[in-house]
């Protein structure tokens, strides 16, 4: 391909009109730029136990529609995932839970344990991906310029790490009143432009620190 590998650390595939990932350089680049090609699809494992280097991965402005991240299990230091600018109206990040007396439990339970940004602008998602509070370490999560409709209570549940969250130009009218109660590490910015929203002030915000933290609120439908 026309990929530019140094040998190392960095793999830059972009605008190489690549359909599929080269996962035998993947396996041990640091930073992969997948960015700008005609990918279809991401998997993280094939089975087999071997784990990647890899911290900084960019997939954005591709063609990916459907995302499973629950088999992710060979990424225990990717720090940064750009998922940016494709087509994902589905991110799956938990899976069903186990039926009662069922041994078989979830390999989620260390899904990407390092990852601190997840950005998933320019997309098709009409709903916060389910199960953000697996991600133990993150930190920033990008989904502006989707058509995410809501925030419900459990959206994000256990995200005990989440600093900034940029909700930007969505179709969001409602925000449950708890939707942000636990996220006590809030202190960059939380981003509500350009939606639909027309519900009272106070109920979005009445648990987080302003002293820390700022709120964008302008262009809703007060």
């Amino acid at each position: 391909s026309e990929c530019r590998w140094d040998g190392q650390f960095l793999l830059n595939c972009s605008f190489t009109r690549i359909s599929t990932i080269p996962e035998d350089i993947l396996q041990t680049a640091v930073t992969a730029d997948l960015s700008y090609n005609n990918i279809k699809t991401f998997v993280c494992s094939d089975g087999r136990n071997e784990q990647w280097m890899l911290k900084h991965l960019n997939l954005s402005n591709n063609l990916i529609s459907e995302l499973t991240l629950t088999t992710c299990t060979n990424l225990p230091i990717l720090e940064t995932l750009n998922l940016n600018g494709n087509a994902i109206y589905t991110l799956t990040l938990d899976m069903p839970t186990p039926a009662h007396g069922s041994k078989n439990y979830s390999v989620v339970d260390h899904l990407l344990p390092a990852l601190k940004v997840l950005s998933i602008e320019r997309n098709n998602l009409n709903t916060v991906p389910r199960g953000l509070g697996l991600l133990q370490s993150l930190q920033t999560v990008h989904m502006s310029f989707n058509t995410i409709q809501q925030i419900d209570p459990k959206d994000f549940q256990n995200c005990s790490q989440l600093k900034d969250i940029d909700l930007r130009n969505n179709q969001i009218t409602k925000i449950h009143p708890d939707a942000f109660r636990d996220l006590n590490k809030l202190q960059v910015v939380v981003d509500l432009r350009e939606n639909a929203l027309t519900i009272p002030l106070p109920q979005i915000l009445v648990s987080l620190n302003f002293f820390q933290l700022e709120v964008y609120l302008s262009k809703n439908a007060w």
